[in-house]
């Protein structure tokens, strides 16, 4: 009967969205800017800006998902990526209708809607080795064809062929800027300086926009590039380090989740004082929330470390 009732009451949102002319990713659009809005009044401004009162939760997770996916180049996917939220939270709900434990049903509506946003903050990680795997190589070549002629121009014009998107797209642009646009090179370093999110990048353009007025600061150059060869290799112990927690997490997170259909096999009692009291349904709710929350600590405690100055 619980089925019944709840895919009658997805036909009937699915038959309000019909009759009003609504698509869905037009409503996620606008409930994920509701909830993502800027503060009203100048003092709620003031304090989030001197940090005196964070945003809200749901807010970080929206605004980080928005700066990572407009980092990667996927800022349209944005309301995709809202879209899948809304459906695993109504997923969620409706697992913990079918199940018929009140308790459960926020707790598997947040979480699960948090999972895309999640999703994003793991695509960064790797898109960010990337870039700086690839930038390893491109500003080693750049940076010994520099010292040998001392035109960065030309130095990057002959290891063009030797990059890969997106780091070649990013000294295409600078190329550009320089031959068809406007001749200052230092005005074209400081352009391509903010295209990557990236220290050492930035450090690098500096010191290449210093070269230009004093030929003698190039030799700063080769020590600039060996941190990125530092960061990786601090990366990779790092990655050496986390991937046993990281595995028993997962190792027990699914335990934890198998123990219940197993307990349906080895003692039907237990199972039945698990699903359908209100104590068992409690323990399922702490046990879901312990889940969500430790695999949102997980993906934050294991982001690889970046060079700051």
């Amino acid at each position: 009967m619980t089925f019944i009732q709840l895919i009658a009451c997805i036909g009937m949102i699915a038959g309000a969205f019909i009759l009003l002319g609504i698509s869905p990713i037009a409503f996620t659009d606008g409930l994920f800017s509701f909830l993502i809005k800027r503060p009203k009044s100048i003092k709620d401004e003031i304090n989030e800006a001197t940090k005196r009162k964070r945003p809200s939760f749901l807010r970080r997770e929206i605004i980080e998902a928005q700066e990572i996916l407009a980092l990667t180049g996927r800022s349209s996917r944005f309301s995709l990526i809202c879209a899948c939220s809304l459906l695993l939270f109504a997923i969620g709900v409706s697992i913990a209708i079918l199940l018929q434990n009140v308790f459960l049903v926020p707790v598997l509506a947040l979480g699960m809607m948090f999972l895309p946003f999640w999703y994003i903050k793991l695509t960064v990680t790797h898109y960010k080795k990337n870039i700086a795997a690839e930038l390893e190589t491109a500003l080693s070549i750049i940076t010994t064809a520099y010292l040998r002629n001392e035109d960065i121009v030309t130095a990057v014009e002959e290891n063009m062929q030797y990059l890969n998107p997106p780091v070649r797209n990013v000294f295409a642009g600078f190329l550009t800027q320089v031959r068809l646009i406007n001749p200052d090179v230092d005005a074209a370093l400081k352009t391509m300086k903010t295209k990557i999110d990236n220290e050492v990048f930035r450090e690098w353009c500096d010191a290449i926009a210093a070269c230009q007025y004093d030929r003698s600061l190039k030799t700063t150059l080769t020590p600039i590039v060996s941190k990125l060869s530092d960061m990786r290799i601090v990366n990779a112990e790092l990655e050496y380090l986390v991937f046993e927690p990281r595995k028993e997490f997962i190792i027990m997170a699914l335990l934890v989740m198998g123990n219940i259909p197993l307990m349906y096999f080895l003692n039907k009692s237990w199972y039945d004082t698990l699903m359908h009291t209100y104590v068992g349904q409690l323990i399922l709710t702490i046990c879901a929330a312990a889940i969500f929350i430790s695999t949102a600590f997980v993906i934050k405690l294991t982001k690889p470390i970046e060079y700051r100055r």
